[in-house]
């Protein structure tokens, strides 16, 4: 294919750009051979000239048509180049946030610096057992090939992560092994998973520091083993480091930090524990400053350093161990503090004694003081001849200082590291292992030392494994398929790494120049420019001689000598060494012990080297130990090592980006980005793959895939493997650019971008054939719509002229009318104006005549009134004297009949205490006023005794005057004056009279007013308390109404949420009864591996223990054993909030008395019948044997009755417990009103069944008492038959009676007589008795009332609201007492029901012997013979339902029954057989009254059934067997078992066969753990068959034949279909139709099959939707209409099966919507409403996620916008959805059993034969 069919107009390339690296542009003009530039248009519609006639310059890279952009895989893109790298990976990042890319097999992950969630428990799942290429790219993808390879080769794996600093490999490498982890966790208690993911804070504190380039940088490279064992569980690992970079311990660059454990420790330093370590902020020490900031942000180092404690605990480091890490730690920051003082200009150094830090080093590391002040600034230098002791120089003092603290810290670094690799070894033997290596990635900075040297080494040695790895595949892959195999010709960086570690390489020559003694970085580089000038990976710099230049095969890097030799040697002195192995801490010590051991650094940790200098002797060794050990030779031999382990392992590489250095989240630099790509190897990946055949397709995909260039010839064949070589044959001429093999096709970069220009330009003829037709039927369609509109318009217009005239014709009529109307009108009202006039004149006329009549008859009429008024005011005259009379009468007479009213009320009132005490709030109130009313007449008394003693001191003062005055006129008659004078004393007097009476007046007015007035007041409050009562008695019906209104009214909110309560609480219990059978299997799979282990024989242990431990010990029908003490139970109570329930005290306080006086009783009785049992035995001999047999009859009547009465206590002291922690919960939960108003509610309702259950029990203890003195008296009557009968024969009446019948009579009368009286003593004693409760009973009702009248009085001194809510208490608290009476009353009459039906049983038992006895002939028979029992029951009677059987007999019918019995063998009978027989065997042993027996079988039964369903764990059909018998034995059980509430639909037949004797409600309760049990493993054996068919079933399933296109995959996608085995749906539905055919013979509850199929619809749909959400190439309109059919094909089954009612329908919502969600329109805002609206089941992450992973599949398509997206987001904000983004596949609805009685009687039901059961008798 030429250049010129390529480069042809609109197609785009890509160009070079300074900026962006490259630029799209599209060619404008057709290239033709010969051209010197390409005419492009750049995107920003500018032209452009792209010279092609240059030197170098060549045509520019074509672009990948649109459809192929954002794929998974790039090796998917049909031109493979690093523009369309760059590009795919761009769009990915930016566009669809997706991190992850594949390339080949290396995945390539992006920085996103910020967090998502694609992390979680459910992702992990979701990528658990899938293929690699099924999925979407994520590091969880790569984890599981390396898990599922190891396990399927059985080879160990590694998995490579490299990038640079702060690409984000160390998280990479978490996340990894938290997969291993979770997905392999281990088998044992150890938590081997737990430890691995603990030891990474500990290596991030001890190992990751803040770089320029990323906050936690790890500053050394480790490789991680995790080990598996056989079962592929982890049962350990191993760390191994490499190269880490010590100088950082002393030196750090601007903005950068030492290791975070430095800033942890002093972040920490204010903690009680670390006050001795002299520590404070990390501002204040050298070696934590040099950067300039000490803090990250986001970053606690406080809390991060307890994180780090606590991975030291989990991982086993003892306390005292952490200690004294911390004090190596601290001591080396005081090293770094140390004043270290020069003299001589230098040349000499000392350290001060009293320097604090250097006090502080030596206590903290326990070594001496003046040992070490001396050797910091001395060294030894030791010749053939003697040794010298020599001061060192100021620089030389640092350097050493220095060199001391990086060899401390990489001596506890590797100590860490041994410890975390002790504690995640393990002794049991490794099967396999997957390493993990997180090393540095290629690394170039502005100045480059030997740390970079080195790094750059290692990924030289990687980078060669790399390519051998892919070259190898590529190999194998074209051999596989038949491919003639070419060798590839690819870079090979082997040159480059012999000029690193080749014999006198850079390494070499290094250590060479280390021996020599004078030996300086100068030198060394002189030798290697000497040495590797004509190297071709080797240049020396033009303008240094210090420096060299080594050609990577990613970048070139210059590296500066300095330093190089100082850093390989790594010289530490010997001196300080030996100081410290001194040190008082053992583990100082033991750090520097195995120095001088020759261990290979490449063992399991690098060692540090030094310089020993030593005495004369031994000088040679030390040599020589010296010149082995520099830090170049140990990194090579551990790189060695690495690499061999490497090339032992499958590979898998995952290649870390970081996008941008400013770390900003999704910020995208093409440059950074460009250069990573090269130097991390993914563009050579891609060239080796673009050199060969990149691009593969399967046969089919490519059929369905170009099926369209083919014509309909070719179509018609059969075989599509042939079909494809002949088109490809006419397609492409030239054979070498694509290759047939076994399975796939072959091409050629490019080629595959052609094949889809002529698909394009195939589709596009097609739709300008299309578009012609449809415009020319839109033009035919827009001419007759023209044609008709035109004739309609005519025919409007021609029907408007029409109308038009026939409304003038309309109009001119009605002129005519309106004439005529008006000449009418206009006459008439002249006619009337007439008559008006007329008429006004007569009416004033016939007016006045009118009102003269008025006048004369008005005269008259009031003449008539006067005589009237006059006439009826005498006759009232009359009548008023009438009526005062006859009321004088009347009142005589009322007040005569009040006074005896009155007489009957004070009567009345004395028995009628409760009105008092109603009103005797007011009575006080009325008798105060009445006081004070009496107090104002006695003042009026005295008043008007003062006043009648003023008027007869007057009197008698004036009868003096008077005599006075008679005296002076007969004395002194003449004299005047005198007179006068005392006429005006006279005057004076009388004045002062008159004022008296006035003020008299005025007191008696004033004290009519008031008394007047308190009268008034008296009947207002009189009133006011008629109306209090009435306000009370409406207050106490709205609250009764309200009550009831409020009760109908919570009573349904209530049940919503004690519904939802209850789905929770039951999903909660459901889930602990799965956790408890995990843990019983985990046990069970744990106690058989410790005996395969110890491989000793012995008894096992029963397993199942739930039925054991609910046996005896819960059973209240047949154990006897005591709940509790009362006084435990109300603690219990108070500790769960019986504070706040304190106003019920009373009743509590009730009760508990109640519980002592049934105790009481007890007790009582129990004496009465030791009484009874005494006199029993002082009876006369005569009635011995008459009396010997009522003696053990009520004997056994008594201990009957204490038995029962000690169980009624019992059932008391629950029913107590029960109603205190109801109270107690529901005070918690409600305020006080409320509480009152509920409790008052739920007595009420409480009192209510009570008296209901009260007259039901009276009316059958009424039957039953009929019944038994029946029975009694036939008894009697035979009895006294039998006693005359021997003894006497009764002559008739005739005959003559002998002297010794007269005897025996009267010896008769005599017995009778004492009878008689016994009888009559008897019942003078009970009356007694009765009498003497009776005064008992009356003193205490009269102690109750007093104290109730105490109350009541207390309660009127409160207030109103106070005195309601006392009055409902009060009432409340009657209500209990009463109805606690009503219950002791109900349970008496229970406990002689009770009674009465054992006597009864008793006689009917008797009377059954009886009648036996007399109706079979006695046999002697053996007790153990079991034909002979049989047949004697067979004559008895017809088969009850019951089946006998012998205890021994017990194990073979549970092996018979269930553990050996298989569903086939009784498919053929009833349903649920077995549960029928069982219950029929539970029955018998229920009617011969042994309890032993029926908890032996019921144990037996259900350990059966558990070690069935252990057996077949994985059998579907056994365990639907299981579940129906289990549900339906727990059904008979309810049916049959007496209580009412399931007795409702039960024939009268059905009743007889109801269980008689035990309450089997604990054996009920084990039976639903059991059903939901073996639900919860039906439903677990379900999905592991339909989960492998879910994905390829509804999702890949290509039901639609033709919709779906195939797009071009890549490597990882073709090499995951190898092997895999697809379903389509139909074997999907064939295998629900399985499922339910079994359910459904097997006779399962239809409420049960529709939970099953509702729980595996939702793993569907959950299954379905999370890898719908993962896997972007089904993310497509076609899949959308794939999907919706596949659904619709499950809801038509749904249907067809009648599970609508089910809700699996409805657990397909979102799946639906998702279905919905890519086949709506994605443009424009109102579809962003319509999707918002439609998609309301699914959340606003899974949304977003759906478009971003929309893809079209075909390039007609448009690709969801970012716009559009964000768009979504704003309107979907305000939604709470969950923050997950996968649905919990593992998620189990709560089951529900609901109770379904069976039609079927146990008398109708037959044994089969098959089933070898003939040891069961039919009773």
């Amino acid at each position: 294919m030429s250049a010129t069919q390529l480069y042809t107009k609109y197609t785009r390339v890509w160009i070079p750009d300074p900026d962006e690296v490259w630029r799209s542009a599209e060619i404008i003009k057709d290239y033709k051979e010969g051209d010197k530039s390409l005419q492009l248009k750049l995107e920003d519609e500018t032209l452009y000239e792209y010279p092609i006639d240059l030197p170098g310059s060549e045509l520019p890279f074509l672009r990948n048509p649109d459809i192929l952009v954002g794929q998974n895989d790039l090796t998917a893109l049909s031109y493979l180049h690093e523009p369309a790298v760059l590009h795919n990976l761009k769009v990915r990042f930016l566009e669809s946030n997706h991190i992850y890319t594949y390339c080949g097999i290396v995945l390539v992950a992006i920085n996103p610096y910020e967090q998502l969630p694609i992390y979680e428990q459910d992702v992990i799942y979701a990528y658990s057992g899938q293929n690699m290429g099924d999925m979407d790219p994520h590091i969880f993808a790569v984890a599981e090939e390396a898990y599922k390879q190891m396990a399927r080769d059985e080879k160990n794996q590694s998995i490579i992560v490299s990038g640079e600093s702060g690409a984000g490999k160390t998280v990479s490498a978490k996340y990894a092994m938290r997969f291993f982890a979770t997905v392999g966790g281990s088998a044992s208690e150890t938590n081997i998973e737990a430890k691995v993911l603990a030891s990474s804070p500990i290596v991030e504190a001890i190992g990751n520091a803040k770089t320029t380039r990323n906050d936690n940088s790890s500053r050394f490279g480790k490789y991680i083993q995790i080990g598996f064992d056989k079962r592929y569980h982890i049962i350990g690992a191993n760390m191994r480091t490499y190269l880490l970079e010590k100088s950082r311990v002393v030196f750090q660059a601007e903005d950068e930090r030492n290791y975070h454990i430095f800033y942890q420790l002093c972040a920490s330093s204010s903690l009680p524990e670390f006050k001795d370590l002299g520590l404070t902020c990390a501002e204040d020490f050298f070696y934590t400053s040099q950067g300039g900031d000490t803090s990250i942000d986001g970053v606690d180092d406080a809390d991060d350093f307890e994180k780090t404690r606590h991975a030291f605990t989990l991982l086993g480091v003892k306390e005292s161990h952490q200690t004294t890490i911390f004090r190596i730690i601290a001591a080396i920051l005081h090293l770094g503090n140390l004043k270290i003082q020069g003299e001589r200009d230098g040349e000499v150094c000392s350290v001060s004694s009293e320097d604090e830090h250097l006090s502080s080093f030596c206590s903290l590391l326990g070594v001496e003081h003046s040992q070490m002040q001396h050797w910091l600034c001395h060294c030894k230098l030791v010749t053939t001849a003697e040794t010298y002791v020599k001061s060192m120089s100021l620089h030389q003092v640092v350097n050493a200082r220095n060199a001391l603290a990086k060899h401390i810290y990489a001596q506890l670094f590797n100590w860490i590291v041994q410890h975390i690799n002790k504690a995640l070894h393990t002794t049991v033997k490794q099967h396999s292992f997957i390493g993990v290596l997180d090393i540095y990635g290629f690394e170039t900075f502005e100045v480059n030392s030997f740390e970079q040297f080195c790094i750059n080494y290692a990924n030289e040695k990687l980078q060669q494994q790399f390519n051998s790895h892919v070259f190898k595949l590529e190999q194998e892959e074209y051999m596989k398929e038949g491919i003639p195999w070419t060798l590839i010709d690819f870079y090979d960086n082997q040159p480059c790494i012999d000029l690193i570690e080749a014999k006198l390489g850079i390494l070499d020559l290094l250590d060479e120049e280390c021996k020599v003694p004078k030996g300086t970085d100068q030198n060394w580089a002189q030798k290697l420019y000497d040495r590797h000038a004509a190297s071709l990976h080797f240049q020396k710099p033009r303008m240094s001689n210090t420096s060299f230049i080594v050609l990577h095969f990613a970048d070139k890097v210059e590296y500066q000598s300095e330093g190089f030799l100082e850093k390989n040697r790594d010289t530490v002195y010997e001196e300080q060494i030996n100081i410290l192995k001194a040190s008082k801490y053992q583990m100082v010590a033991d750090l520097f012990q195995e120095e001088t051991d020759a261990v290979p650094a490449s063992a399991v940790q690098k060692r540090t080297p030094r310089i020993n200098v030593r005495s004369a002797k031994p000088a040679f060794k030390a040599a020589n130990k010296e010149h082995r050990k520099t830090v170049g030779h140990q990194f090579r031999n551990s790189l060695q090592l690495l690499m061999e382990t490497l090339n032992a392992t499958t590979p898998h590489y995952v290649r870390c980006i970081k996008p941008n250095d400013e770390k900003l989240p999704f910020k995208f630099d093409p440059k950074r980005t460009v250069q990573q790509l090269r130097a991390c190897g993914v563009l050579e990946t891609i060239r080796i793959s673009a050199a060969g055949f990149p691009s593969r397709w399967s046969y089919p995909d490519f059929f369905n895939r170009y099926r369209v260039l083919m014509n309909k010839r070719d179509l018609s064949k059969n075989d599509k493997k042939q079909i494809c070589q002949t088109l490809l044959e006419n397609l492409i001429k030239d054979p070498d650019k694509f290759q047939f093999g076994r399975t796939k096709i072959f091409f050629r970069a490019g080629q595959v971008a052609y094949l889809e220009k002529l698909r394009a330009d195939k589709f596009r003829a097609a739709t300008i054939m299309i578009q012609k037709t449809v415009r020319g039927w839109l033009q035919r369609a827009r001419y007759q719509r023209l044609r008709r509109a035109t004739l309609t318009l005519q025919r409007y217009a021609r029907g408007h002229l029409a109308r038009r005239l026939f409304q003038h014709l309309r109009r001119t009529r009605a002129a005519i009318i309106l004439q005529k109307q008006y000449r009418m009108l206009r006459m008439r009202r002249a006619f009337l104006r007439v008559r008006s006039a007329t008429l006004t004149i007569q009416a004033f006329a016939r007016g006045m005549f009118v009102r003269r009549i008025y006048h004369q008859m008005l005269l008259e009429h009031k003449a008539t009134i006067l005589q009237k008024y006059a006439r009826g005011w005498l006759a009232r005259a009359r009548f008023r004297r009438a009526q005062a009379a006859a009321v004088v009468l009347q009142c005589h007479w009322r007040r005569l009949r009040a006074r005896r009213q009155l007489q009957a009320l004070r009567i009345e009132a004395r028995s009628a205490q409760h009105l008092k005490k109603l009103n005797i709030g007011m009575e006080n109130k009325v008798v105060q006023l009445q006081r004070k009313v009496d107090e104002q007449n006695k003042e009026n008394k005295l008043l008007n005794e003062q006043l009648s003693m003023l008027t007869s001191a007057h009197s008698s003062e004036v009868e003096k005057l008077k005599k006075e005055l008679q005296q002076y006129q007969q004395t002194q008659q003449g004299d005047g004056k005198q007179l006068l004078s005392l006429q005006e004393e006279t005057e004076r007097l009388r004045m002062e009279l008159e004022r008296a009476h006035g003020e008299r007046e005025v007191l008696e007015d004033s004290h009519g007013k008031e008394r007047d007035l308190l009268r008034k007041r008296i009947c207002d409050l009189e009133e006011e308390n008629a109306l209090l009562k009435q306000e009370k008695e409406e207050l106490n019906s709205r609250i009764l109404c309200q009550s009831e209104g409020e009760f109908a009214r919570n009573t349904v909110e209530e049940n919503m949420q004690m519904k939802k309560e209850l789905e929770e609480e039951r999903s909660r219990y459901q889930n602990l009864v799965k956790e408890y059978a995990s843990l019983e299997q985990r046990y069970d799979n744990l106690r058989n591996e410790m005996t395969i282990f110890k491989q000793t024989p012995g008894h096992r242990r029963n397993p199942s223990n739930q039925s054991s431990l609910e046996s005896d010990s819960n059973n209240p029908s047949i154990c006897t054993s005591e709940i509790g003490d009362t006084e435990d139970v109300i603690q219990q109570v108070e500790e769960i909030g019986m504070e706040k329930a304190a106003m019920d005290m009373t009743l509590f306080l009730k009760l508990q008395k109640r519980v002592r006086e049934l105790e009481l009783e007890r007790k009582k009785l129990q004496a009465q019948l030791e009484k009874k049992e005494q006199e029993s035995k002082k009876s006369q001999v005569i009635e011995i044997k008459t009396e010997v047999a009522s003696e053990h009859e009520d004997f056994a009547y008594n201990t009957l009755k204490r038995q029962e009465l000690e169980s009624e206590n019992k059932k008391l002291k629950n029913e107590l417990n029960e109603l205190r922690k109801a109270i107690a919960d529901h005070a918690t939960q409600n305020n006080s009103s409320n509480d009152v108003q509920d409790g008052y509610n739920l007595l009420l309702n409480q009192l209510k069944s009570a008296n209901e259950e009260l007259e039901v029990r009276k009316e059958e203890v009424l039957i039953l008492r009929s019944q038994i003195m029946k029975a009694a008296q036939q008894k009697e009557s035979g009895k006294n038959m039998e006693s005359i009968s021997p003894n006497a024969s009764w002559p008739n009446s005739d005959r003559h009676v002998d002297q010794e019948d007269a005897i025996e009579a009267y010896q008769g009368m005599c017995e009778t007589n004492r009878l008689l009286e016994a009888q009559l003593q008897d019942q003078r004693r009970e009356h007694e008795e009765e009498m003497e409760a009776l005064r008992n009973q009356m003193d205490l009702m009269q102690e109750e009332l007093e104290k109730q009248q105490q109350a009541f009085l207390q309660t009127l001194q409160l207030s109103p609201e106070i005195q309601v809510e006392f009055g409902l208490q009060q009432e409340i608290t009657r209500l209990t007492n009463e109805n606690l009476d009503l219950k002791e009353l109900l349970e008496k009459l229970e406990k002689n029901e009770k009674k009465l039906k054992k006597q009864l049983k008793i006689y009917m038992k008797k009377v059954q012997d009886f009648e036996a006895s007399q109706t079979v002939v006695p046999v002697e028979r053996r007790p153990h013979e079991r034909s002979m029992q049989v047949a004697v029951q067979r004559k008895e009677k017809d088969f009850q339902g019951m089946l006998e059987y012998y205890k021994e007999d017990e194990p073979l019918l549970i092996r018979n029954l269930i553990t050996d019995l298989k569903p086939q063998a009784v498919s053929a009978t009833v349903p649920c057989l077995p549960a029928y027989i069982l219950y029929m065997c539970i029955r018998h042993a229920d009617y011969i009254n042994d309890d032993q027996k029926v908890h032996s079988l019921l144990t037996s039964t259900i350990n059966g059934v558990k070690k069935v369903l252990k057996k077949h764990q994985d059998d579907f059909e056994m365990t639907s067997f299981w579940l129906a018998n289990t549900c339906r034995l727990l059904h008979c059980l309810k049916q049959y078992s007496g209580e009412e509430g399931f007795m409702t639909q039960n024939t009268a037949k059905q009743n007889e066969h109801c269980l008689k004797n035990f309450d089997l409600t604990e054996y009920r309760q084990v039976l639903g753990h059991l059903s939901i049990q073996i639900y919860q493993q039906l439903i677990n054996i379900a999905e592991g068959i339909l989960q492998p068919m879910i994905v390829s079933a509804v999702l890949e399933n290509e039901s639609i034949q033709g919709l779906s296109s195939v797009k071009p995959v890549g490597y990882r996608k073709y090499c995951s279909k190898e092997g895999d085995s697809s379903y389509s749906l139909d074997e999907m539905i064939r295998q629900l139709n399985t499922f339910h055919s079994i359910m459904c013979d097997q006779g399962l509850d239809p409420e049960i099959i529709q939970q099953v199929f509702k729980q595996l619809f939702y793993m569907i749909n959950a299954i379905t939707l999370n890898n719908l959400l993962l896997r972007k190439d089904v993310c497509s309109w076609s899949t959308g209409m794939q999907l919706r059919f596949n659904i619709s094909q499950l809801e038509e089954w749904l249907r067809g099966k009648n599970l609508q009612q089910s809700g699996a329908a409805q657990t397909l919502e979102p799946l639906i919507q998702a279905a919905q969600l890519l086949q709506l329109k994605k443009k424009t805002s109102e579809d962003a409403e319509a999707i918002c609206s439609l998609c309301t089941s699914l959340s606003t992450q899974q949304i977003v996620k759906i478009l971003n992973l929309y893809t079209p599949v075909n390039e007609f398509e448009e690709r969801v916008t970012v716009a559009f997206i964000r768009n979504i987001q704003k309107q979907l904000q305000e939604r709470n959805d969950p923050p997950q983004l996968l649905l919990d596949f593992k998620h189990m609805f709560p089951v529900l059993f609901p109770f379904n009685p069976s039609a079927i009687t146990m008398d109708s039901i037959h044994l089969p034969a098959s089933l070898n059961l003939d040891f069961l008798n039919k009773v």
